[in-house]
């Protein structure tokens, strides 16, 4: 079988989210069941949200591309039209779709985990195993940090 038609075996039984006002809600809802910082993934436009608790596939589709800069440590993060993830307590694993810009380089990040619950750090992979943490709290929903 493919790797392809591997994954789009996940999509199978999952809950489908489509529509602005859910598709704004449910990854929120989906990363605080993670334990993961809200903001996360600051997508814009989503038309569709997938989740398949059994296998723990998740995938968020938006109109398009979007870069988004996290100001606090100034990064800047690419998410591509479709993002997809196998979701675990505080990790998304075999990620696609999510890039990193560092020095002139984008660079793909294949997975992002926060090691337990008095971590105040998240770590994020590429596929050749590189890693770089950052702290938790640069990656909370903007309206949260101003408060």
């Amino acid at each position: 079988m493919s790797t392809w038609g591997a994954i789009e075996s996940h999509r199978e039984g999952a809950e489908v989210y489509h529509g602005a006002e859910l598709c704004k809600k449910k990854p929120v809802e989906l990363l605080t069941l993670l334990h993961l910082p809200k903001g996360l993934l600051p997508l814009e436009g989503m038309e569709e949200v997938g989740y398949n608790r059994a296998t723990g596939f998740a995938w968020l589709k938006q109109r398009k591309a979007t870069n988004h800069v996290f100001k606090t440590i100034e990064k800047t993060v690419s998410y591509a039209a479709e993002v997809t993830a196998f979701v675990e307590d505080r990790r998304m694993s075999r990620m696609t779709g999510v890039k990193s810009k560092e020095l002139l380089v984008w660079v793909s990040i294949s997975e992002m985990y926060i090691h337990g619950p008095e971590s105040k750090k998240i770590v994020f992979k590429t596929p050749a195993g590189l890693s770089r943490s950052f702290p938790v709290s640069a990656f909370e929903e903007e309206e949260e940090q101003k408060e």
